[in-house]
């Protein structure tokens, strides 16, 4: 069977959370032996809300990223993580692109009409950054993207770029295909049930994550804290989505079915449940955060990890751009 090239991006905004791992990381952990991984910390979509940068902060959380990737499971022998920044061919190919969409295309991207509600002004950044985000995965010849059902979108998006660049100039780009994972792909918030884990939010509302490098204390007040309801339901169709997202997690870190989970709490209150979901959540951070603090002591070690993977995707980059440039006429 023909290898996949997954490629796959974080912003190094906010914290990565739970949801970040169940959702996405573990996922890639798992399936990183079967294809070709390109995992990025894209910083420079960081900028497009400029107000919001602070650059010591905006540096330090890319590396807190790229070193949460490697203590989670990423195997740097295995996959590629890297610092979008880092390569200079994701902006210039971002140019491009932005001159071959048709404005109506970003327009008419959901994620733009939610971040530009309510302000007075907005950068242009904000409304192209979709494009820059199709640049990043055409870049690589990327087959699979996974993502969660509110970007699929996007990756349309970058589908359609892609096809008409290659109607105009000629077969250039791979045309990329989303992947859902059908298991812990949406990990609601513990002060929201009916709201998806933020990584902004994480940092900014204690009770809304347990965030990756949250400390004992501090998971267990969230998990405590979880909204749930006045009654004692468990079972799934009866249940309240605070619950619901409580046996989800429970399920998706002990394998344990959601029925048997069910049966084994009904007629208990809901904080033995809590109790539980805190033992695992606790038991699964525990050891990320424990090769994290080791892979960061010595800063170099992150810093020979993440050249060695710039220099082995660049390559890459290098002929895509080839490509364009040739196609278009330019370099």
């Amino acid at each position: 069977m023909e290898r996949k090239r997954i490629f796959s991006g974080v912003q190094p905004t906010g914290a990565l959370h739970l949801g970040s791992y169940l959702g996405a990381i573990r996922q890639w952990v798992l399936h990183q032996a079967e294809n070709d991984n390109i995992f990025c910390v894209v910083d420079l979509h960081s900028l497009t809300i400029p107000e919001a940068v602070n650059a010591k902060v905006l540096e330090a959380k890319s590396r807190e990223v790229a070193g949460l990737y490697l203590a989670c499971g990423i195997d740097p022998d295995r996959c590629a993580v890297f610092i979008q920044s880092h390569v200079k061919e994701h902006s210039e190919l971002a140019w491009i692109l932005t001159c071959v969409t048709p404005l109506g295309w970003a327009e008419k991207m959901t994620q733009f009409k939610s971040k530009s509600e309510g302000r007075d002004s907005v950068s242009t950044g904000l409304l192209t950054y979709p494009i820059l985000q199709a640049a990043d995965i055409l870049l690589y010849d990327a087959t699979h993207i996974p993502v969660g059902e509110d970007q699929k979108q996007h990756i349309e998006l970058a589908r359609n770029i892609a096809q008409r660049f290659n109607n105009m100039f000629g077969e250039v780009f791979v045309l990329p295909t989303p992947s859902i994972p059908e298991v812990g792909a949406r990990v609601m918030a513990f002060d929201d049930p009916e709201s998806k884990m933020s990584k902004s939010t994480a940092v900014t509302k204690p009770g809304h994550a347990v965030s990756l490098l949250d400390d004992e204390k501090r998971i267990r007040k969230t998990i405590m804290s979880a909204v749930t309801d006045s009654g004692s339901e468990f079972e799934w169709d009866k249940a309240s989505a605070g619950v619901r997202n409580l046996l989800a997690i429970h399920h998706a870190l002990s394998g344990e079915p959601i029925a048997s989970i069910s049966a084994r709490f009904q007629g208990r209150g809901y904080g033995y449940l809590k109790q539980e979901v805190f033992d695992l959540v606790w038991g699964a951070v525990q050891p990320i955060q424990e090769r994290y603090t080791a892979l960061t002591a010595d800063p170099t070690q992150l810093d020979r990890v993440l050249d060695r993977s710039t220099a082995r995707i660049r390559p890459i980059a290098e002929a895509t751009m080839k490509r364009v440039r040739a196609a278009v006429g330019v370099g």
